[in-house]
């Protein structure tokens, strides 16, 4: 299978996985509607899905620099799936707790071992992985659709329905994993990273994506419903609020891969965090339907460096490329929904809007971190084996009257 063709089931294979993680904040505005939960109990929804994949991240990563595990990626797949497609089954708040747990499980499965995997099949690419990132943004930005058109047609009861990507994505893993066990068969290693590890930049590093952890996660648990109040609107001015939240990440991917072409990938992160500052005040702050453009600025404020910090943490750790893709792809976005219920209980005591405030803070400490990142030598990408030519068949052979031969008709 040929890289481009790899990396494109990989990134879908990764929107129906990072679709579950984004199903948790979608679900909250029924959580709330329909069983009446305050807000300290949803962020308690979104702390089970990420407190359990936060903890089981780092073991992956670990395990995944031991031992190739890619029948992972579907397996995981399907974990997280089946977590959210219960979660809304049972009325009881510890079952539903223990359910998006499971799929916070799977997400946490999944993300070491996939991005180690992209990470063979693009050969060391920077863009291929910028494209493996893309697809698990555009799952967040689906996320909210599908799971209000679900909640339209029957409520809660209906999210079995939800189990369909996490089969769709499952199979779409099984003609990568095909593919790279032929690879192996053929004695391809592909050496794809190589140097010292620097673990202070590491750490540094991880610091700033848990800064952009708790901002994302944050806004993703209470912006429907601080949209819906600031807007005085429905349930669909909440929807749409996270539909651009996420959609934003789409843009920012593609637009911080582009950018690092020109500028190195610190020098980008830095700057995208400055504006991400700027945004979410502007968020908090300013009242009525300009929200939405600048949760929009936010998006791209936000998710401008998000491949950018994955490829950096590899190139930080090049010795354990599991490890450092648990951590920047997985753990410290997950991390973030530790918040969660200490926003949630700040919003009972005082409002949505003082709850949120001090998120303003937290992309102004990523940009400190990155202000003191070195940008490290990038392995070159490795070319792909020539293609060997396919043998003509036989009667497109024929010889000439001189003895020569003559190919084709």
């Amino acid at each position: 299978m040929r890289r481009n063709a790899s990396i494109t089931l990989l990134s879908a294979g990764h929107a129906c996985v990072d679709l579950y993680q984004g199903a948790v904040a979608s679900l909250v505005p029924f959580f709330v509607a329909e069983r009446a939960y305050s807000y300290a109990a949803v962020s308690g929804i979104v702390l089970a899905a990420s407190l359990l994949s936060s903890v089981a991240q780092p073991v992956f990563g670990i395990l995944t620099d031991r031992w190739a595990m890619p029948w992972l990626l579907p397996v995981s797949t399907l974990l997280g799936g089946l977590g959210i497609a219960l979660s809304g089954v049972s009325g009881s708040y510890g079952l539903t707790l223990v359910f998006v747990a499971v799929s916070g499980l799977g997400v946490a499965a999944y993300h070491p071992e996939s991005a180690r995997v992209a990470r063979l099949a693009s050969r060391g690419s920077h863009s291929g992985m910028g494209w493996f990132s893309l697809g698990g943004n555009l799952g967040f930005a689906v996320a909210p659709l599908m799971v209000a058109a679900v909640m339209a047609a029957g409520g809660l009861r209906l999210t079995p329905l939800l189990v369909l990507p996490a089969l769709v994505g499952a199979v779409l893993c099984l003609p990568v994993l095909r593919a790279l066990e032929r690879q192996k068969a053929a004695g391809d290693r592909t050496p794809v990273s190589a140097g010292k590890d620097d673990r202070a930049s590491f750490v540094k590093l991880s610091l700033a994506v848990v800064c952009r952890s708790v901002v994302f996660v944050g806004l993703s648990t209470f912006l429907s419903l601080f949209a819906k109040e600031r807007i005085g609107g429905s349930a669909a001015a909440g929807t749409a609020a996270l539909f651009v939240l996420y959609l934003g990440g789409a843009v920012g991917s593609v637009l911080g891969g582009t950018l690092a072409d020109r500028w190195d990938r610190v020098t980008v992160a830095r700057r995208a965090y400055l504006v991400a500052a700027g945004a979410v005040a502007g968020v908090v702050f300013v009242p009525g339907p300009a929200i939405y453009v600048f949760v929009a600025l936010t998006s791209a404020g936000l998710y401008v460096p998000f491949s950018l910090q994955v490829t950096l943490g590899q190139d930080y750790l090049p010795s354990r490329v599991g490890t450092a893709s648990g951590i920047t792809l997985g753990l410290t976005v997950s991390i973030g929904g530790l918040m969660s219920p200490l926003i949630g209980a700040v919003a009972d005591a005082a409002s949505l809007r003082t709850a949120l405030a001090p998120l303003i803070l937290m992309p102004v400490l990523s940009w400190l971190l990155f202000r003191s990142l070195p940008e490290p030598p990038v392995p070159p990408a490795q070319p792909e084996p020539p293609v060997s030519p396919e043998p003509q068949p036989a009667e497109a052979v024929r010889p000439t009257a001189t003895g020569g031969r003559i190919t084709g008709r």
